[in-house]
């Protein structure tokens, strides 16, 4: 393990062929910078670096599409919360103007007759007309499902449950893969505006590949802002309210933000992992004691996500 400014920077190569003992070093190392930064970067993950090349580059090709082409794919029209939201639509922090960033959201591609293509945040994907685009970004979506569930077992092995109690409670997960631009910011950065404003992440992981831009930023426990430089080739992880409900904070979600200060646009690619939609997320029997009761009710992860989402965006009038 490394450390690239005070993010740890942690080699999950015993994800794929690890021996029991590498494994479970991955585990106290996940689970150490869960507990204190609640962010780490990740390196050796098996995702081809062609992969996340091409993926940046659909990125660049859909954001530079004319506005009305984007718009004709706007997650203002869609149940299921995913398609593209233009500058200003997204507000995380609701003391702070809408967001600067625009973005474009993917979710499970469920064939209709499936089961659960009929129920809250599933269903379809709007796509724009961009050959290979949708073929693009279901490929890297199915790759990050994968390492997301990966990621999950030596999560539930630091925290004492069975390896596999959070993979059968993500295995359908309503996970979204998000395309993100930033422009850069107009003058200096006075508290106000942001490309993203501080929040913390809703479901359980989030894997993030950035450009060398910068600009993501984490809130330390003391309160001040420190810069997550891009690491090449690593995603950078941070934990979401929803791990953090169910380890009864032990671990912890870390208020994060992006202030695009550069002069030039930043392009990032964000996947979140997040449970099943009938999925409880209460607090594991082994991060709950007389001394530590569980701070917060159980609740299924739809009605937790249909409740952090309508802070988040324009009610629906439809």
């Amino acid at each position: 393990m490394s450390s690239r400014d005070g993010v740890p920077v942690l080699d999950v190569g015993a994800l794929r062929s690890g021996s029991e003992s590498q494994f479970a070093a991955l585990a106290r190392q996940i689970g150490l910078a869960a507990r204190t930064t609640g962010f780490f970067s990740i390196v050796n993950h098996g995702v081809p670096d062609a992969q996340i090349a091409a993926i940046f580059a659909e990125a660049k090709r859909f954001f530079a599409l004319p506005l009305a082409e984007k718009r004709s794919v706007s997650v203002a029209g869609s149940d299921s919360y995913r398609g593209y939201a233009e500058i200003g639509y997204e507000q995380l922090d609701e003391a702070h103007p809408g967001d600067a960033k625009e973005s474009f959201d993917v979710g499970p591609e469920l064939a209709p007759q499936d089961p659960d293509f009929y129920k809250p945040f599933h269903g379809g994907n709007p796509w724009p007309n961009l050959p290979g685009f949708r073929q693009a970004l279901l490929g890297y979506y199915d790759t990050m499902f994968q390492l997301c569930i990966d990621l999950h077992r030596p999560l539930a092995i630091d925290l004492g449950a069975e390896p596999d109690y959070f993979t059968r409670r993500i295995d359908r997960g309503i996970m979204a893969l998000r395309l993100l631009r930033y422009p850069p910011h107009p003058g200096t950065f006075d508290g106000t505006l942001h490309g993203a404003a501080p929040h913390t992440d809703y479901g359980t992981i989030t894997l993030l590949a950035q450009d060398g831009t910068g600009g993501l930023e984490l809130r330390t426990r003391d309160g001040q802002w420190l810069a997550v430089e891009p690491t090449p080739r690593a995603f950078v992880c941070n934990i979401g309210d929803c791990l953090m409900r169910w380890s009864n904070d032990v671990y912890v979600s870390t208020p994060h933000r992006v202030v695009n200060r550069a002069q030039q646009e930043r392009y990032s690619i964000a996947f979140f992992g997040s449970p099943n939609g009938d999925a409880l997320v209460e607090a594991l029997a082994s991060c709950t004691s007389a001394e530590h009761p569980a701070k917060y009710p159980p609740i299924s992860y739809e009605e937790y996500l249909r409740y952090r989402i309508s802070a988040a965006y324009p009610l629906k009038t439809s």
